[in-house]
């Protein structure tokens, strides 16, 4: 019977559950996170039973994760660099269409006429696409933050602060200090809350995200 399985048999198939989807994670930061806490109960799975090969080895792979969770929390400083996009690129169509899908999913939309957008770059990571950002003029002082997509291998929030806090002269030079945005996605929102926006309303009710720089 299913309630007669042992409390040990359980937590063999929840360790398993859990590496199983730390392999589904697009980002590398969550795959180690998720896979650290996988392989350390499978491990103490393996002990509790008497498995030493599972014990052992699985110790060993939650000690890789650490390893690397630390080289990637205190490596090497990784380079940023924002590049502006031009008014008719093909790169930007491709990337575009490359990431429909999670384009959509997040709510953004997938059409654009660039020369509405005053603000628009990619962001570099280490010379790789992370990102693409696009903002359109909201009023004399403020920006409507139409597009800040980051791919799904650099979610991590680097990207994001390295616009909002090391990047702030893009907007300032040019004689914005707010930056807003519309979104009701829970992780668009958890994303804005990360990089310092905070929920308001306008004047009909409608909640917004707005950042102060």
């Amino acid at each position: 019977m299913l309630f007669n399985i042992h409390w040990l048999e359980w937590l063999g198939y929840l360790a398993s559950l859990i590496v199983l989807i730390s392999l589904l994670m697009s980002s590398i930061i969550k795959l180690r996170w998720i896979n650290l806490m996988g392989s350390t109960l499978f491990s103490i799975y393996g002990f509790l039973i008497g498995a030493l090969p599972v014990g052992f080895m699985n110790m060993g792979i939650a000690i890789i994760n650490v390893y690397y969770l630390v080289k990637i929390y205190q490596g090497k400083k990784e380079y940023f660099k924002l590049l502006p996009i031009e008014d008719s690129p093909q790169y930007f169509n491709h990337f575009i269409n490359f990431y429909k899908t999670e384009l959509e999913k997040y709510g953004f939309k997938t059409r654009f006429h660039l020369t509405d957008y005053p603000i628009r770059f990619f962001i570099l990571r280490d010379m790789v696409p992370a990102g693409v950002f696009l903002a359109s003029k909201h009023d004399e002082t403020t920006l409507h933050v139409d597009l800040d997509f980051v791919t799904p291998e650099y979610r991590d929030f680097k990207t994001g602060m390295y616009i909002y806090e090391h990047s702030k002269d893009i907007f300032l030079n040019q004689g914005y200090h707010h930056l807003i945005s519309y979104t009701n996605n829970p992780a668009h929102i958890n994303y804005l809350t990360k990089v310092g926006f905070e929920a308001v309303e306008d004047q009909k009710g409608k909640k917004y995200f707005k950042k102060t720089i």
